[in-house]
């Protein structure tokens, strides 16, 4: 999930450089970084959202993912997000927002980091288990195939 997390992440990070304040001028290796940091700062909210999942339902929720685990994860995202958001933009001053970034009326967050939000966390479920059925198909065929040759032998 990590890893599925970190490559939908990533480019986008990238694509919404022109809505935070400075990004677009910064030297490239800066921009670099700072995509990176923010980009592994999203994979620790998908591993919290998917855990905390977990804990009210179980781990395995990703195998067969139903509509309350899917918005139970992507809840948990936007609520972090926003929380982060608001602390990074407000209290700590760390970025700003470019007059391009439609914000949220009341709450100031971005739309572009909320968005991020309730797009990538289906389409990350998605990925991961159609992975897992991969995985299971994989293993399955092995145990055929480890079967037949023992008949065979």
């Amino acid at each position: 999930m990590t890893l599925f997390a970190f490559l939908l992440n990533y480019p986008w990070e990238f694509l919404q450089v022109p809505l935070f304040a400075g990004m677009p001028t910064m030297t490239h290796w800066d921009a670099v970084r700072f995509c990176t940091r923010a980009a592994l700062g999203d994979v620790l909210i998908a591993l919290v959202a998917f855990w905390s999942v977990a804990a009210v339902r179980r781990r395995a929720w990703i195998r067969c993912p139903d509509a309350p685990a899917l918005f139970g994860f992507v809840a948990v995202g936007v609520a972090i997000t926003i929380g982060l958001e608001w602390h990074a933009t407000v209290l700590q001053d760390r970025w700003q927002y470019a007059e391009l970034m439609p914000t949220l009326p009341l709450l100031g967050t971005g739309l572009a980091p909320l968005l991020q939000w309730l797009v990538l966390p289906p389409l990350l479920v998605w990925l991961v288990h159609r992975q897992m059925l991969g995985e299971r198909w994989l293993m399955a065929c092995g145990e055929r195939a480890g079967a037949g040759s023992e008949v065979q032998e």
